[in-house]
């Protein structure tokens, strides 16, 4: 069986999602931004391996946060839940940067390019069907951390196919989960949170069908988009070589982190 990691995880799709792993006899890392939040996310996984904490709107906690994911690996997939929604495009977290673009964006590309191809064998990008009307926003540092939303669900969608095309032994995806009823969807949403858990687990395993570990993943184009058990084409601009490398320079500059290849 396998190690996962996964961000945001005290509650909702990241917690659910480790409970099926769990149920299927993986070992699951989750992580909880304080506290409070890995004493729900312990009460939620009581069969999790451990909790880490950080506060991704902070970049200096980003860091630690690879570090000590990177220490317990490594993983079959880590997978990158957490997130913030609509609200929080302006407001400042930790790190003085506005709390959307620090924690949808630029953390998920932190954790992964310090803790490396070696400790993921997959990396999966929580997206939304709202990437569609994103922008890259590639025209300078100050522009992208003004990103919306929809925004972040595109660069999602252009981290999974940059890392996929920079690291050949790591297979990169995102997903659209729907609009389900989290602390994110709100209680009205309509979509089938069995079936987002479904393929958050699809997509992270591989597709893993047999008994001896055969997958459906050799099937599954590198960089793909998946939603409701099934791979969808995504914008076509998250395939352009040159506003995925414009992203990681971005991102780069920002961090002070580079890629390495």
């Amino acid at each position: 069986m396998g190690r996962f990691f996964i961000t945001g995880s005290s509650d909702g799709l990241g917690a659910r999602t480790a409970s099926k792993l769990i149920s299927q006899g993986h070992h699951v890392v989750l992580h909880a931004r304080n506290a409070q939040r890995a004493e729900d996310a312990r009460r939620a996984c009581p069969g999790a391996e451990t909790v880490l904490i950080a506060d991704l709107s902070s970049i200096e906690e980003t860091k630690q946060l690879a570090k000590q994911a990177s220490e317990l690996g490594p993983y079959e997939a880590v997978i990158h839940n957490a997130g913030v929604y609509t609200g929080m495009e302006t407001v400042p977290g930790k790190s003085g940067l506005p709390t959307l673009f620090t924690v949808n964006t630029l953390a998920p590309y932190i954790l992964t390019a310090l803790m490396g191809p070696e400790a993921q064998k997959r990396l999966v990008f929580v997206s939304s069907e709202l990437h569609a009307g994103g922008r890259p926003r590639l025209g300078d540092t100050e522009d992208i951390k003004k990103s919306g939303y929809g925004d972040s669900k595109l660069h999602s969608v252009i981290l999974a196919k940059a890392f996929a095309r920079l690291w050949p032994t790591t297979r990169a995806y995102s997903v659209h989960p729907g609009w389900v009823p989290t602390k994110m969807g709100g209680p009205n949403a309509t979509g089938d949170m069995d079936l987002a858990v479904d393929t958050f687990v699809m997509v992270a395993t591989g597709g893993q069908t047999g008994g001896k570990g055969e997958t459906e993943e050799e099937r599954w184009t590198p960089g793909g988009y998946f939603a409701a058990l099934k791979e969808e084409e995504p914008s076509k601009i998250a395939g352009d070589h040159s506003v995925q490398d414009g992203l990681l320079a971005a991102l780069e500059t920002i961090s002070g982190i580079k890629v390495s290849v």
